[in-house]
């Protein structure tokens, strides 16, 4: 093997092992922020400091397949910690699917303003799952006479809306966005 052969190799082996540390990070910040909760729902999801954000940094860093590897892994970790499952399937739609979906935040790695827009359909796409769960596994809590699909879009919208209008006010601020440009280069290089 040659030299050059050698040091291709073990260049890839610290990207893996660089990937794997700066993704064990992320969601080790995001499992952490999660329990700081500014404002918890009655059944069920609440609006936490920036958590979701630290999920859908993975995606941006390394790109959509390590992304939704993180977010299925994050979706794992909170069903690990206070879980209200009813079903089978309601469990894979509230934990896999909807965590799991902050990992699309990925596909716009390399798009300028790409964590923005990638922190906003992760979101989106927790949004959907969540709301599907509601209108199938959660729909008889409705209140009386109020569409169970209303209601699944304004309850789960509530707390998942104002958490990522927060999180994209700070992202946006300069200072923020520059310093996470900063780490994307060391979490890359």
């Amino acid at each position: 093997m040659s030299d050059l052969q050698e040091r291709g190799k073990e260049k890839k082996r610290i990207l893996k092992t660089k990937t794997l540390a700066f993704s064990a990070l992320a969601l080790a910040l995001a499992f952490a922020l999660s329990f700081v909760k500014l404002f918890s729902m009655p059944m069920g999801g609440s609006i936490t400091l920036l958590s979701m954000l630290f999920v859908c940094l993975v995606g941006y860093w390394y790109g959509a397949k390590v992304g939704l590897i993180a977010a299925f892994a994050y979706g794992l970790l909170q069903l690990t910690i206070n879980p209200f499952v009813i079903s089978p399937p309601q469990l894979i739609t509230d934990y896999i699917l909807a965590f799991g979906a902050l990992g699309l935040s990925g596909f716009f790695a390399g798009q300028k303003y790409g964590l923005v827009i990638g922190y906003l359909v992760g979101v989106t796409g927790r949004f959907f799952f969540s709301f599907l769960s509601g209108l199938l596994f959660f729909y008889m809590y409705a209140p009386e006479g109020m569409n169970a699909a209303l209601y699944s879009f304004l309850y789960n919208g509530s707390y998942m809306g104002v958490e990522a209008a927060i999180t994209v006010v700070i992202i946006s601020l300069p200072p923020v966005a520059q310093a996470l440009r900063r780490v994307k280069v060391l979490a890359v290089d």
